[in-house]
């Protein structure tokens, strides 16, 4: 389990690490190529490593790191049964999207991320899918206590709040991947939102909440009870994902919908990710700093 835990943290850094550099190689390599290339053999090499595969790369180490904490953490029919339905459900709405329209509406993959499954969709972009929402949807079931006092509507509120932190990501990620300088993905009609159409939003928000019940059907009968330290690798997931987008998106001026996901999405995440249960040591360390100012009140007086 050991090995597991140091290949989980290696693959978490790793995810990191390459999307910081991933960020740097399109803000600032390659709107200066000529510049960089002139460098000689450090510029070249700079150059080579920003545009080949990175988005590959980083996302390849994100789905690693999630699986085997979601492995160590849930069990691995647990990780299973939100696995495949978050990336068979979502690689079915992308072929859709990408065929007809329909959810998203009318796009196409540019290169960059990877195989393209029927040549439509890049393999990695379910498995983004996957390890954003599972760290979202997990984020939302300990913030709401669903474990702890299970209930219906709670239920309902984990695959809402789920759902609405995982279509927040794509309010910094749409900008950043279709509008920049570096485009993954194109629209061949474009919206009225900044160049996305509305119906995306909702595409993402029906196609995450439609995996999401999948899996919380299927962990009906699985006692998820999740303390606040073991949620430390679903929030960073989540935030380092977040920032990437809105770094790019920023970097182009997108303000607005970076400052929408960030309100409705980031705000809410952190504060359902304080919200939940405490660990046994921080209960003790909060309980100690309670007893010591009243120890310091009864002397006082």
């Amino acid at each position: 389990m050991r090995q597991l835990v140091i290949t989980e943290r290696i693959c978490l850094f790793g995810h990191i690490l390459a999307k910081a550099f991933g960020l740097v190689g399109i803000l600032l390599v390659i709107p200066n190529a000529e510049l960089i290339l002139n460098l000689g053999s450090v510029g070249q090499t700079a150059m080579q490593m920003s545009m080949a595969d990175g988005g590959v790369v980083d996302i390849i180490l994100g789905t690693i790191a999630v699986s085997i904490y979601a492995y160590r953490t849930l069990g691995w029919r647990t990780w299973l049964g939100f696995m495949l339905p978050a990336v068979s459900i979502s690689v079915g709405s992308e072929l859709l999207g990408t065929s007809i329209g329909f959810p998203f509406g009318d796009y196409s993959y540019l290169s960059g991320l990877g195989y393209k499954i029927a040549g439509l969709v890049p393999f990695t972009i379910p498995l983004s899918w996957f390890y954003v929402g599972l760290s979202a949807y997990l984020i939302a079931r300990a913030g709401l206590k669903v474990a702890e006092k299970p209930s219906l509507w709670r239920q309902l509120g984990a695959i809402f709040f789920g759902a609405m932190l995982f279509t927040c990501w794509d309010f910094a990620l749409e900008p950043a991947m279709s509008q920049t300088s570096l485009p993954f993905w194109f629209w061949k009609e474009p919206g009225a939102f900044f160049g996305t159409p509305y119906r995306n939003y909702a595409g993402w928000f029906g196609t995450s909440a439609l995996f999401m019940s999948v899996a919380a059907l299927l962990w009906r009968n699985t006692s998820i009870k999740l303390e606040r330290s073991q949620l430390n690798l679903p929030i960073i997931v989540y935030l380092s994902n977040f920032a990437f987008a809105a770094g790019l998106s920023l970097g182009s001026g997108f303000i607005i919908p970076v400052s929408l996901g960030l309100v409705f999405g980031v705000i809410p995440a952190v504060v359902l990710w304080s919200k939940t249960t405490p660990t046994l040591k921080e209960v003790a360390v909060t309980t100690a700093n309670e007893v010591s100012v009243t120890s310091v009140k009864v002397s006082v007086n």
